[in-house]
């Protein structure tokens, strides 16, 4: 297979075990072509920012800058890079600060190597993938919420409002929506504020949530 075919991928961790494994692994899959490793989040944003890998597999517990804030930095480039969260932390103060920076997919380092290799050609083909455990995390969080208008309120949005809750699900920033659904940035931002509105939520990151309830997204 031809360089330019294979996913290019970045690993982002602070233990060398852990890096040689994942490489020895996925070293055996010919669509993938690890480009890189980083220690920490400092640099992976800027290998990030060189290298313009498809995907990154990030740690979230790291010196000098951890994962969640590299997530953001990344993100916030605007690159078509997607990141999954590879870590062994399941708390809710690193699940949902990961997916509202902009992390596509969160799993944890127990998860089997082929489900592992399944999302990184998900991550690259713009799905998402959990750890069961996640989801069921998120699940837990959708039934504490203080209101439930969601319960009723699907049936009252638009077909492409339902298309923007998949691509924020998916883990795409708004240009990324924008150019997908072939609108403007403007029109994204618009939709996404009307949308918080009409289901009473606070942030993309329950945006999220809310298209992983209505099984908009896939999860596994």
């Amino acid at each position: 297979m031809d360089q330019a075919e294979k996913i290019k991928v970045l690993i982002v961790d602070d233990h060398q075990v852990v890096r040689q494994g994942l490489r020895t692994f996925l070293e055996l899959h010919e669509d993938i072509a690890l480009i890189g490793e980083a220690e920490d989040g400092k640099q992976a944003v800027e290998m990030a920012r060189l290298l313009q890998p498809d995907v990154i597999l990030m740690d979230l517990v790291m010196p000098q800058m951890d994962g969640i804030e590299a997530t953001e930095q990344i993100h916030a480039l605007g690159l078509p890079t997607k990141v999954i969260a590879l870590t062994s932390f399941s708390e809710d103060d690193k699940v949902f600060p990961a997916i509202k920076a902009g992390a596509v997919s969160y799993l944890l380092k127990d998860v089997t190597p082929n489900d592992l290799v399944d999302a990184i050609r998900a991550a690259y083909h713009g799905e998402a993938r959990l750890h069961p455990d996640i989801a069921r995390k998120l699940m837990q969080q959708v039934s504490k919420m203080r209101t439930t208008p969601q319960e009723s309120s699907i049936d009252e949005l638009t077909a492409r409002e339902l298309e923007v809750i998949r691509q924020v699900a998916l883990g795409r920033n708004n240009r990324e929506i924008a150019q997908e659904l072939f609108i403007s940035e403007k029109t994204v931002k618009t939709h996404i504020s009307n949308l918080l509105g009409k289901l009473n939520l606070d942030h993309r990151t329950q945006l999220a949530i809310y298209a992983i309830k209505n099984k908009l997204v896939e999860t596994k």
